[in-house]
């Protein structure tokens, strides 16, 4: 048994919270993620490097974002998100643009499903896609503010994943 770091009770070994106090438990360093995921995203470097790329460093981004939602969610959640090359340059052509927009709203969700899950505080989900990205388009810094929501989620998901796996 071991005992929790803020009200002293004791926990079982594979416990993820206190009971009594709600309190995450500390894993040991041995359970711990192998290969850390990337938590350094920001919205500047985004945009000056896919300027400078001419968008090839914005695909590598949104690639690693749907890798790593993978990696984080689906073992919670049983789904599983394309991967943004093959929605990009496979289904995006099939379905003359529609599919893209299907695509990142379920991402979106998706992202907001495992934040609440995580109890991170943060609110990001559907709504945030529609409301900034499509509607934000009408007052051009829309779809930079989904941007920056969509990475902030990212690296705030990575974090925890990171440290609780």
């Amino acid at each position: 048994m071991k005992y929790c770091s803020k009200c002293g009770n004791e926990v079982f070994d594979d416990a993820v919270v206190c009971v009594s106090c709600g309190r995450r438990i500390e894993r040991d360093p041995l359970y711990r993620v192998v290969t850390p995921l990337e938590t350094n995203r920001s919205l500047l470097k985004f945009i000056l490097l896919s300027l400078i790329t001419f968008n090839i460093y914005g695909i590598i981004v949104m690639s690693t974002i749907s890798t790593d939602i993978n990696i984080i969610a689906s073992r919670y959640d049983g789904k599983k998100t394309m991967h943004y090359c093959l929605m990009s340059f496979v289904f995006s052509w099939l379905t003359l643009g529609i599919y893209p927009f299907y695509w990142y709203h379920q991402l979106s969700n998706r992202i907001g499903d495992e934040l609440n899950r995580r109890d991170l505080g943060y609110s990001f989900n559907s709504d945030t896609f529609w409301l900034w990205r499509i509607l934000g388009s009408l007052i051009i810094v829309g779809p930079f503010i989904y941007m920056n929501k969509l990475l902030t989620a990212m690296n705030m998901l990575a974090d925890d994943y990171n440290y609780w796996g």
